[in-house]
């Protein structure tokens, strides 16, 4: 028993460390707070990003990919209307005025003023949305539509080619003044285009 008195150092002696002390004082490997004051770090990281307001893009306006076409902003396009070509010309002038034709025919029993104001508004519309390679489809397109009216719509007394030739001649002959009006009016918006285009072109 005195053996072992003496063998102990002098001093108090030290107690083992209990539970509380030991989760108090962190390990050499383990970051103070635990894995929990971690993720609530990145939990308040994350609130204060959402929290910002986004920045705004600055959106560029997109070239067009082939020359003359303007530019598009937010997917819409605002460059001219689709121009006309003389095939295009064509086909517009014989349906619109067999259009108008129809119905003169339908509640006048005739090709009579509507007809004929049908038509100019026809012509204007040709020569304005054609465009500039196929400038000349619009004044030759409109009077064989005007012709091709009055063989298909024109009340005939008679069969035959002869009395479908003499129909046709008498109509024209009746409407010329809205043939020429209708036709010139073409011509004229035709022809300023092409003086427009052709000063434009030398000014650049």
């Amino acid at each position: 028993m005195e053996q072992s008195i003496r063998t102990q150092p002098p001093g108090p002696r030290r107690r083992p460390p209990t539970g509380s002390s030991a989760a108090a004082v962190p390990g050499p490997g383990r970051a103070p707070g635990g894995p929990a004051a971690s993720s609530s770090r990145l939990r308040a990281t994350a609130d204060r990003s959402a929290a910002r307001p986004a920045a705004p893009r600055l959106r560029l306006p997109l070239r067009g990919r082939g020359r003359g076409e303007e530019p598009s902003y937010g997917g819409r396009r605002s460059g001219r209307p689709t121009r006309l070509t003389a095939v295009g010309t064509g086909v517009l002038a014989v349906l619109a005025t067999l259009a108008v034709a129809g119905l003169d025919r339908l509640l006048f029993d005739g090709l009579g003023w509507l007809f004929g104001l049908g038509y100019l508004v026809v012509c204007f519309q040709l020569a304005v949305r054609v465009r500039y390679a196929d400038l000349l489809a619009a004044p030759i397109s409109g009077p064989i539509a005007f012709a091709l009216a009055l063989l298909l719509l024109e009340p005939v007394n008679s069969s035959g080619v002869t009395a479908q030739v003499v129909s046709l001649a008498t109509g024209l002959a009746l409407r010329a003044d809205w043939l020429f009006t209708g036709t010139g009016l073409a011509a004229l918006i035709v022809l300023a285009r092409f003086v427009a285009q052709r000063r434009f072109h030398r000014s650049r």
